[in-house]
């Protein structure tokens, strides 16, 4: 008979503010990771829509559509994972910094034809593995237990944070210099932010398995100890039923949220504001997705995730519903797209959470990695079809109706969760 997976005792004793003084400095080299990587281009690329359609005359749905294509690109988030998980995260966070920052150069040059801008956004999705939760968020959840879903909602809160900051700065450049000079300056920022990553990310921060870190001394300095980590293999975990449910209910949220973040200055435009209001819209939804991190962490560390993810789902569901139900008052748009981005980034959260709570730390990245190409089908689904359908109806009410039925979708995977401990884990 198997015997029962036993936890680090370390870790499971070590209390909150020791977790802190162990762990801050991948929390914040995952806020830099996250605030600088390929997502904030997703969030902001509605500012480029206008120069992109003005220049070469493509519509929102061949834009849009260029765009979700190229996530195909995802594909490599396994192999990603595998490797952070052997070699460690440091080689594959350098790489993805400089893939991202080469596909923003180049799209500063490209020319007429689609499928350059298509290729060039190709090179932005390889990137997506190296900065997101699958290289940090297993440095994390190594790090934390008892305050695991506060620290991942602070790590992930860095795409938030900088896209509230960027908007205005981004179209300010766009504004004065053009839409060219837009993606230099996100190269810049990108480039800029990868050592300071590094620097705060200790060589030891470089997991590979099968170790696990123990609580940080007094001296401040971490130390690895050949403790086996508990959690099944990325083949057991995609036989688990659970797997498929989390993976479901992340490509509905992103379907939804992405879709509206992606075409959020235009409807803004096409709801009576005027560009500058517009603008401001991404900057709600920047707040929202902070707002819905830091609150979902702080109740997942509490109480079960299932019930509290559905509640955010139905309040994101509603505000889609009411941007259907259109309005040109701007604080009411505010707002409603404040309320739509809570369950974007309350799933930023719960996604890597609930890799580490439900399958464990054995193969995150691996496991992750697995998972992301799949949800990453929502975004491209979401990203398409909300230009797509605007295209066929000349505004935004059928892509709003169908982002609200997603994220009710979305809901109700979360409540089917049922939250065991795995099965077969740590065997063979």
């Amino acid at each position: 008979m198997t015997p029962a997976p036993t936890r680090p005792a370390a870790i499971e004793a070590l209390p909150p503010a020791s977790e802190w003084r162990g762990g801050w400095r991948v929390v914040v080299a995952a806020i830099l990771g996250a605030g600088f990587g390929p997502g904030l281009y997703q969030n902001l690329s509605s500012l480029f829509t206008p120069g992109l359609e003005a220049a070469f005359g493509w519509t929102r749905g061949q834009i849009s559509t260029a765009a979700g294509l190229a996530l195909i690109g995802a594909l490599i988030a396994p192999l990603v994972g595998r490797v952070a998980d052997r070699v460690g995260v440091r080689p594959v966070i350098v790489a993805s910094s400089a893939v991202l920052a080469a596909g923003y150069l180049l799209l500063a040059e490209i020319g007429s034809a689609i499928w350059q801008y298509q290729a060039c956004i190709l090179l932005l999705v390889l990137a997506v593995p190296g900065t997101s939760s699958l290289v940090y968020g297993k440095m994390i959840a190594l790090r934390f237990r008892r305050r695991r879903g506060t620290a991942l909602a602070i790590a992930t809160s860095g795409l938030a944070v900088m896209t509230i900051l960027a908007a205005p700065a981004l179209g300010w450049v766009i504004d004065h210099w053009g839409w060219r000079r837009g993606f230099v300056a996100l190269a810049v920022a990108s480039a800029a932010a990868l050592p300071f990553i590094l620097l705060v990310i200790r060589p030891s921060s470089s997991l590979a398995q099968p170790t696990v870190v123990e609580p940080a001394g007094e001296d401040g300095q971490d130390a690895e100890h050949a403790t086996p980590i508990e959690g099944m293999t990325a083949a057991q975990a995609r036989r688990d039923p659970r797997f498929w449910r989390v993976v479901a209910a992340a490509m509905l949220v992103n379907l939804a949220t992405t879709g509206l973040v992606t075409q959020i200055v235009p409807l803004g435009l096409e709801l009576g504001l005027d560009s500058a209001e517009a603008a401001v819209l991404l900057t709600s939804f920047g707040a929202s997705a902070i707002a819905g991190r830091l609150l979902i962490g702080a109740l997942i560390d509490r109480y079960p995730p299932q019930p509290a993810a559905a509640a955010f789902a139905l309040v994101s569901a509603l505000a889609f519903l009411g941007l259907a139900w259109g309005s040109s008052h701007v604080a009411v748009v505010l707002t409603l797209v404040f309320l739509a981005g809570l369950m974007n980034g309350a799933e930023n959260d719960l996604l890597p959470f609930l890799a580490a709570r439900l399958f464990g730390l054995r193969s995150y990245g691996e496991i992750y990695g697995s998972a992301m190409p799949l949800t990453l089908v929502g975004t491209a689904i979401g990203i398409i079809g909300f230009g797509r359908l605007h295209d066929a109806f000349g505004d935004y009410d059928a892509a709003l109706i169908a982002g609200a039925i997603a994220l009710l979708g979305a809901g109700a995977c979360f409540l089917s969760l049922r939250d065991r401990a795995p099965a077969a884990l740590n065997r063979g």
